[in-house]
């Protein structure tokens, strides 16, 4: 084994430790690993000195270190699932648990490569999806991931029926979920990727997801995210886009008591198009962290990014919104968008929408608001015989109806609108 990888802060230990431990045993890419989590050791985890993280501390989660999460009993799972909304969806799904593959709950689709990346074993490609950055939670996803989701759309194929990936966490632990979504030239596809808990645990998900769409592929991907209300998750989604191609992506976070996450586009392609669309709800002392970049480096390229929250108890939220325009990149169309609508004088929104352009000719336009429920509005709905409650919670429904109904997939948008409208007639919110 090489010579032991030094951390720079006491907390790493535990997590380098084990990756020393466990480095021969885990699956593909051990030079890859190493590297990994050598950039781990030499950045640390973040913290509240790093601007990108400013608002948001890991600190208190990272007080005691988290064990590797253990294997969970697939039948006392499978019991729980049953209970549990969004799971079932009703198209073809790969069920992780604990951060590994689970074949009696999954059921693969047909047409498409899709399984489990240890079954799949497709290195070369996951090697050449890696970018090892600045980003040291990703680094450590890298080193210490065990199994994952791998799905390949071939060239102009479509899809017929989404497919749902499911990341399921059971105990305590840490876990570290490892998407790769390669979509071929001129192909179609809806990809869901959920994250739930089961019961109140206090664990920790580490996840990264790439996606790669070749020239002319259409691919929507929805993130459902609905953690433990003692979990911590941190999200990083990486999507590298080509000439013409379209990609949705509808990254909702309901659970988690602090959620992180982030996303990052490079529009690679003439003529590539992205939409991010993000809503957020948050209530007790939740706290969701939104960093989006959108990276348009290509001339002819197109971005649409709305993000909306819904705020309540002494909760909080942060939207970092990024857009660059390259010099070459003329002719981009680029708009965001981040709404916020606080139910609680306690509830704390920081949002940052930033414009980088280095280009001339190029329409981009940016802006953020805050404020509460219309109280004009709310005595309309009252004047027609509606009750103050029903009334607050029917315009704070309709502020969410754009984002719901823009979901491709029915079954999410049906429970989604009954989830919300429950937790709002509740007073959960």
């Amino acid at each position: 084994m090489p010579a032991t990888i030094v951390p720079i802060h006491e907390n790493q230990e535990p997590y380098l430790a084990m990756f020393a431990k466990r480095a021969e045993k885990l699956p593909g890419l051990p030079e890859l690993r190493r590297a990994a989590a050598e950039r781990f050791a030499a950045l640390g985890f973040p913290t509240t000195k790093d601007e990108d993280w400013r608002y948001t501390n890991l600190a208190p989660f990272l007080k005691r270190p988290y064990e590797p999460a253990a294997p969970a009993p697939v039948e006392a799972v499978r019991e729980r699932l049953a209970a549990v909304p969004f799971t079932d969806l009703g198209c073809p799904r790969l069920v992780f648990v604990n951060g590994r593959y689970v074949p009696e709950l999954s059921a693969p689709p047909d047409g498409i490569t899709a399984g489990n990346v240890r079954a799949v074993q497709d290195w070369t490609t996951f090697a050449e999806a890696e970018q090892l950055g600045d980003n040291a939670l990703a680094a450590l996803n890298t080193a210490l991931f065990e199994d994952g989701a791998f799905i390949r759309i071939a060239n102009g194929c479509v899809s017929e029926q989404p497919v749902h990936v499911l990341y399921v966490s059971s105990g305590s632990g840490v876990s570290y979920p490892r998407t790769l979504i390669v979509a071929g030239r001129d192909s179609q596809a809806v990809l869901v990727e959920g994250y739930l808990g089961l019961g109140d645990d206090a664990y920790f998900t580490n996840a990264v997801t790439d996606l790669i769409a070749a020239d002319g592929a259409v691919v929507s991907h929805v993130k459902l995210q609905t953690e433990s209300p003692q979990a911590l998750h941190c999200g990083l989604l990486r999507v590298r886009q080509g000439a013409s191609s379209n990609v949705r992506s509808h990254n909702i976070a309901l659970g988690a008591a602090l959620a992180r996450n982030e996303i990052k586009v490079a529009l690679e392609g003439e003529g590539a198009e992205c939409t991010l669309n993000g809503l957020y709800l948050t209530t007790g002392r939740q706290h969701v962290d939104n960093h989006t970049t959108l990276d348009h480096a290509r001339p002819h390229t197109t971005s649409t990014e709305l993000y909306k929250g819904i705020l309540d108890g002494k909760s909080e939220a942060v939207f970092h919104g990024r857009i660059i325009v390259r010099p070459v990149a003329q002719k981009t169309n680029a708009i965001q968008r981040n709404k916020n609508l606080l139910l609680s004088r306690d509830a704390v929104i920081n949002t940052k929408p930033q414009l980088e352009i280095y280009a001339d000719d190029v329409r981009c336009t940016h802006g953020a608001t805050v404020g509460q429920v219309d109280q004009e509005a709310v005595f309309y709905l009252r004047s027609r015989g509606i009750g103050l409650e029903e009334a607050r919670s029917l315009l704070t429904y309709a502020f969410t109806s754009d984002l719901i109904e823009a979901v491709p997939v029915e079954a999410i948008r049906e429970r989604l609108s009954a989830a919300l409208f429950e937790r709002l007639q509740g007073g959960l919110l």
